[in-house]
């Protein structure tokens, strides 16, 4: 357990904050009173979560691109930072063979400019950056990787994320160490939740196909994942950033994800979604040619759990069922602020 209260007065800069994970995180800071400033490129989604949030309205939100240092340092000074949470990144495998460049220069270069930024002020105490899963070197084996296993993506996305977890330990080598600044990576799985409007998803590809009632299409209904609800990794990252802002001992790399039996085909969890929605949904295998992408993913967090206390709460069936929550009160028109505000203090007291 933390106390979220920590958060309140505290200046975060939150990189990606208008994406679908930086909107939930930017509600569950300003819900703390935190004093938040965002930084991210316009929601490449219609709708977006940071619209229907109408989250610019509640803090300082900078529309521009993280590969732009100029205009990235002079947002990072004006917020005079003491936490920076570093989310912004082109995220989806499948895009990143379409975009290569585009993709290595958001995800590679973007942690420079952050991590520059951050070497050159004199306010920040902590600094989490957050990768992925696919950063390390994956031999699709039956038990999970460790933080001290080889790096190593497959796909240009997964690549691009292992770069930056090696700049991030570069800049923590050659300019953290006596400067008083605590640097993490985090290493989450596959993410979920109510407002989650991304394309080549699994969930959002489930509520679309709900919303409009046709058959669900898998690719691969037999790869397996380490899904969990949004707000499992969300809490890690509140936990991380705040315990090595107290402790710079706790500074570290760590795996965010859901326990063992959590651990479910996108059929099983395909499947799950129908049964929670009703309505008479259903999904079917179409085989599609495509790049490569893992069949077989697991995480070890017991790093994390011995260390901070940390524990996933919400097991998948919760998660799925709160995302049909989230997504039957939107496709009503009803009040997804407070179903989220609901969502996170039910999260909160489990």
């Amino acid at each position: 357990m933390i106390d979220l209260s920590f958060y309140k007065g505290k200046r975060v800069f939150l990189t990606g904050h208008t994406g679908f994970k930086g909107a939930w995180l930017s509600l569950m800071l300003l819900e703390e009173g935190a004093e938040v400033t965002g930084y991210s490129l316009i929601p490449n989604t219609e709708p977006s979560l940071y619209k229907l949030l109408r989250l610019a309205d509640n803090m300082d939100s900078v529309i521009n691109d993280i590969r732009d240092l100029e205009s990235l340092k002079t947002a990072f000074d004006h917020a005079n930072p003491e936490i920076v949470i570093h989310l912004a990144a082109q995220p989806i495998v499948r895009e990143s063979y379409r975009i290569p460049h585009y993709t290595y220069e958001t995800n590679v270069m973007g942690t420079v400019n952050l991590l520059e930024c951050v070497r050159q002020s004199k306010t920040v105490r902590s600094v989490l950056n957050v990768t992925t899963d696919k950063v390390y070197e994956n031999k699709e084996w039956n038990w999970g990787y460790r933080e001290n296993e080889p790096l190593d993506g497959h796909d240009p996305y997964s690549n691009s994320k292992s770069c930056s977890e090696l700049v991030t330990h570069s800049y923590v080598k050659s300019f953290f160490q006596g400067a008083g600044i605590s640097v993490s990576t985090a290493r989450a799985g596959n993410v979920f939740g109510g407002g989650d409007f991304a394309c080549d998803r699994i969930i959002p590809d489930c509520v679309r196909g709900a919303f409009t009632g046709e058959t669900i299409v898998l690719r691969n209904p037999n790869s397996i994942r380490p899904y969990q609800f949004v707000l499992d990794p969300l809490y890690a990252y509140l936990m991380i950033a705040q315990r090595q802002y107290n402790n710079m001992a706790l500074a570290d790399c760590y795996n965010v994800g859901p326990d063992d039996y959590d651990y479910v085909s996108t059929g099983t969890l395909a499947t799950l979604f129908c049964e929670k929605w009703g309505e008479g949904m259903r999904w079917e295998s179409r085989s599609a040619q495509g790049p490569h992408e893992a069949n077989f993913l697991k995480l070890d967090c017991s790093k994390l759990k011995s260390t901070l206390g940390w524990k996933p709460r919400w097991h998948v069936d919760t998660a799925v069922e709160k995302t049909v929550e989230w997504s039957k009160i939107y496709r009503g028109h009803g009040d997804i602020v407070n179903c989220m505000r609901r969502q996170i203090k039910e999260f909160y007291k489990e």
